[in-house]
Formats: C-alpha cells, sequence, structure tokens
C-alpha cells in the first residue's frame, strides 16, 4: 500500500509552525517533545489537537495507531467531533462522551 505524502514539506523542518496549530506558536520540534512527554495529560492535550485539527494523511507524521491507542482514554476527551472517526480507523468502540459517569443524573 501507497502512503500519502505529507500536505506540506514544511512538516519536515524542526522551526516549522504547523497550520494545525494555528492558535500557538508551537513548532513542528515543539510539537514533537509534547508528543514524547513522560505526563499522560500534556502528551494526551497534543495528541488530541493533532488528531482533531490535522489532515489525517499528515498525522501519521507524528504519532503509530498504537501510540494513539495507548493514550486513547486521555485523548478521546480533545478531539471533538472527530472522536468518532479515529476511533472507526482505530478499530476502537464508539467513544460515549460525555463519559456515564460524567453526567448528571
Amino acid at each position: 500500500m501507497t502512503r500519502l505524502g505529507p500536505t506540506t514539506p514544511e512538516l519536515f523542518r524542526d522551526d516549522a509552525r504547523p497550520y494545525f496549530l494555528f492558535w500557538t506558536d508551537a513548532t513542528v520540534a515543539d510539537l514533537r517533545a509534547h508528543l514524547a512527554s513522560t505526563d499522560p495529560a500534556e502528551r494526551a492535550y497534543w495528541l488530541g489537537a493533532l488528531l482533531r485539527e490535522a489532515n489525517s494523511r499528515d498525522v501519521w507524521l507524528f504519532v503509530t495507531p498504537s501510540e494513539i491507542r495507548r493514550d486513547w482514554e486521555g485523548v478521546v476527551r480533545h478531539l471533538g467531533r472527530s472522536r468518532s472517526m479515529w476511533a472507526y480507523l482505530l478499530g476502537l468502540p464508539e467513544p460515549t462522551w460525555p463519559p456515564v459517569e460524567a453526567r448528571g443524573a
């Protein structure tokens, strides 16, 4: 299977500002550092931003499906309308949102 290339070659430059992080001054290098953080909440926030805002073909420049699955429980809250799509693509159960335990009676 042939994989599509990135939407822009800028994503190969550590000093470039990714188009999908439009609300921050983070660079490609910053994003990679956040995604490699030992803090699960930090990783989840930035992974959620990547999955929610980037073209899906650009996601694979930064993470693997197994990394997304590893952090899924923390990431799902950051995905907005893309929750179902990513669950489907990764072969995960449809997420219930908000979680049952967070719903008011």
